[in-house]
């Protein structure tokens, strides 16, 4: 949103700050202005949301968004106008060996941030972080945002109930809460070092060769965390419209990529085009062409990627050096 002064003091609760998404919007929010409460269940080793100049920005609660009572403490104390709620388990091999945790986190946690929302009087907007995911496999894509949720494993799953339950809690009681699907992100920050690109990040910096965990054929959408972000901002600034309750916005730059395709952008990237991917062929479960349809949120919300693939992956890249200098 162009206009600044949206956000100057407005009160913003956001879950999930110390992960990709969270550690790139938090800092967007408070160059806005914005007053930002921070609900944080771990310390993150290395996190800026925990220590440095931005923590002394933030108001930081620790506790889990399973705790209801904690949540709607927090919503009621800091009259929080806004809401954005990222906190998830978000590793497909996570939720494959303890599902429990997954829905638990995913499912009893999205209910606890909406139910305080409901029973709060200051709560004008609110956005849930869906995924692609949510939507499964289908025979015809891309995925409009009509398409039916299909999600069969658990994180697929996981993301679905969390998506449907905001859709009833604005159908039923009202509550100004958009839903956003986006691709896969990638961005510096991301330790989880199994995912395509912080996993090739790290191999290209070490000279090593990156590890494809599937055949390298599945295609996804990526998107860069800056763009998500801008996405994100945009979408909650217009919760509260009767027009934009209870919908749901794909969020993706439209340009699917098999594994190996993201894989050897990586590399290049970084400058190591001479390296060779290892196909191990091992993962399971995994969907094999996702794309999503994004017209929805370029006509009704005005945006586009305005960093790209390219210039993300320089910016990524660059980021995973400098970590990487620092903990050899």
């Amino acid at each position: 949103m162009s206009d600044q002064s949206f956000w100057r003091d407005r009160p913003v609760l956001v879950t999930g700050g110390t992960g990709l998404l969270g550690r790139s919007l938090v800092p967007d929010l408070v160059a806005r202005g914005a007053n930002v409460v921070v609900l944080v269940r771990d310390r993150v080793a290395r996190s800026p949301l925990l220590t440095g100049a931005l923590a002394e920005r933030l108001t930081l609660v620790y506790g889990a968004i399973e705790d209801l009572e904690l949540v709607t403490r927090v919503v009621n104390e800091y009259e929080i106008d806004a809401v954005f709620h990222l906190a998830a388990q978000t590793i497909v091999g996570t939720a494959l060996r303890d599902p429990v945790s997954t829905f638990t986190s995913n499912i009893h946690g999205t209910w606890c941030v909406l139910e305080a929302c409901r029973r709060a009087k200051t709560v004008r907007r609110a956005v849930v972080a869906s995924s692609d995911k949510a939507y499964g496999a289908h025979p015809t894509l891309p995925y409009t945002e009509d398409a039916p949720l299909l999600g069969r494993h658990p994180y697929d799953v996981s993301k679905a109930c969390a998506d449907l339950l905001a859709q009833s809690y604005a159908a039923v009681y009202g509550v100004p809460v958009v839903v956003t699907r986006c691709g896969n992100l990638f961005g510096g920050g991301d330790l989880n070092w199994n995912r395509i690109v912080p996993g090739t990040a790290r191999a290209a910096v070490r000279g090593t060769a990156p590890i494809i965990r599937s055949d390298g054929t599945p295609a996804r959408d990526y998107l860069f965390v800056g763009d998500a972000v801008d996405a994100y901002v945009r979408l909650a600034a217009e919760a509260h419209r009767d027009d934009r309750r209870g919908r749901a916005y794909n969020i993706s730059e439209e340009r699917p990529l098999t594994v190996l395709e993201m894989c050897r952008l990586v590399l290049a990237a970084a400058g190591r085009t001479d390296l060779e991917p290892v196909v191990k062929n091992e993962a399971a479960h995994e969907i094999p062409d996702q794309r999503l349809d994004s017209a929805r949120a370029r006509a009704e919300l005005g945006w586009k990627p305005a960093y790209g693939l390219e210039a993300g992956l320089a910016e990524t890249v660059r980021w995973y050096r400098d970590y990487l200098e620092t903990v050899a």
